[in-house]
């Protein structure tokens, strides 16, 4: 019992509450339609992108256009930059308070019993949903094959996208590698799962340990909070003009011609990501009772921010927030579950590695058996679980799924050009999971608590 109080005047301190006082600073973004600003930037962007591009309108040269799209994209770095500065302290003080503000390893136990089944199996039934599309439509027989001798021939001069680091092979080496033994070398590294799995063994131990050492370390934890949400609330007021330069840049570079000659490929994936998006809905009205469609309203901030940045790390935050606030979620859940969710339960990026890989398959004329298929979607699952939640990651992972299968790595240079466009909607799904997981979880773990309540 000492414990469990201990947490819970912990909680109630009005200098410590579970986001801080700090993260009131985002209220007004949200009051004052920070989805209308953001929506507006989309706007915009696409228009001022459409006026550049050289498959645009193209009022000025290809070289000045690239020049103007590097400026207009600069507000948007700078956003990104900020909010990737403070992710790994931010994540880590979250999962921590998270875990300490459950108030005992029988709630903890309860909730983790929970959310990692549930995110295994979400992810299962998008990789599962990225196949079945894929087969169907087989978007490979329909590319133009003059685009596949342009982009072939380009790539030979080109450096490549990204480079890979290879993960340990056997099955033990990588268990093993979960646990960092340099946490120091993981932060560099941004091994997120490892950052992951670092706050939850800090967080257990913190609720494990008397409450007379825990305290510091939990007051420690909600100050390192508290700051990195003040740094997040002076990057929101960037975020209406980081969408628009972002956009704006993206296109220019990417243009028309390349969505077009792409685009059976590129309605693959979105259809994809819609059958996974109605998927997430169809849960919210069987499992919490609640309607989908306020549902959708209620979190539209987080799901336009998402698309606009291609980051989960960046909609954290605001994730939190709107769970909170808008989802009736109570923090040690929201604070949990977000954090863990934007590192591992990445099925709209599963999703598509699935339908990109099935479709360069296709391009390159190689068959897929049963087995391999079966291969592609167990590694599409294991590759996507610990990502990086950073603009363009998705590239590197399915780099790694291609070598399994044979694709060449040329393929990659074929869907790069239209892969941040596929990247902003597959992030928007991303957050969507994670917050359609808060309210489950809020929602079985109050069906568990009732008949104790009431008895």
């Amino acid at each position: 019992m000492g414990l469990v109080s201990f947490f819970d005047r912990f909680q109630q301190h009005p200098h410590h509450q579970p986001l801080g006082e700090q993260v009131d600073k985002l209220h007004f973004l949200i009051r004052n339609r920070l989805w209308a600003q953001i929506l507006v930037g989309l706007a915009l962007g696409f228009g001022v992108g459409l006026f550049l591009s050289p498959s645009g309108l193209a009022i000025v040269s290809p070289h000045l256009a690239d020049i103007i799209a590097g400026w207009l994209g600069l507000p948007g770095q700078i956003f990104l930059a900020l909010i990737q500065m403070v992710v790994i302290p931010l994540i880590i003080s979250s999962i921590m308070i998270g875990i300490s503000s459950s108030g005992s390893q029988e709630e903890l136990k309860k909730l983790g019993l929970r959310i990692a089944p549930y995110f295994i199996g979400t992810t299962i039934v998008a990789v599962g949903i990225g196949v079945s599309v894929a087969l169907v439509i087989k978007p490979g027989e329909y590319i133009d094959k003059k685009l596949i001798e342009k982009t072939l021939s380009t790539e030979q001069r080109q450096e490549p996208p990204l480079k890979i680091r290879t993960p340990p092979q056997s099955i033990p080496e990588r268990i093993a590698a979960l646990i960092p033994a340099s946490p120091t070398r993981a932060a560099l590294e941004r091994s997120m799962l490892q950052i992951v799995v670092l706050s939850i063994l800090l967080g257990i131990a913190a609720i494990a340990i008397p409450q007379k050492q825990a305290k510091p370390v939990i007051e420690l934890a909600s100050s390192v909070q508290e700051l990195s949400m003040k740094i997040v609330s002076w990057a929101m007021v960037l975020a209406p003009l980081a969408v628009f330069g972002l956009v704006a840049q993206v296109t220019v570079k990417v243009g028309f011609d390349a969505i077009v000659g792409m685009s059976v490929y590129v309605g693959t994936v979105l259809l994809g990501l819609l059958i996974l998006l109605i998927f997430y809905l169809v849960i919210v009205l069987l499992i919490t009772h609640q309607n989908p469609l306020v549902f959708l309203e209620k979190i539209r901030s987080a799901q336009l921010l998402a698309f606009s940045t291609s980051s989960s790390a960046a909609v954290m935050p605001l994730s939190m927030k709107t769970s909170q606030e808008k989802l009736d979620v109570r923090p040690s859940i929201s604070q949990f579950v977000i954090p863990i969710g934007a590192t591992i339960n990445m099925d709209g990026t599963a999703l598509y590695q699935v339908i990109a890989a099935i479709f360069l398959t296709g391009v390159f004329g190689i068959d897929l058996t049963t087995g391999s298929l079966v291969l592609l979607m167990v590694t599409t699952v294991g590759a996507s679980i610990g990502a990086p939640s950073a603009p363009g990651v998705g590239i590197v992972i399915l780099a790694t799924i291609l070598q399994e299968i044979g694709v060449p790595g040329s393929g990659i240079a074929l869907i790069l050009g239209v892969d941040r466009i596929l990247d902003m909607c597959r992030t928007a799904v991303n957050v969507t999971g994670d917050l359609t997981a808060t309210v489950v979880m809020e929602y079985w773990l109050k069906k568990t608590e009732s008949p104790t309540v009431e008895g």
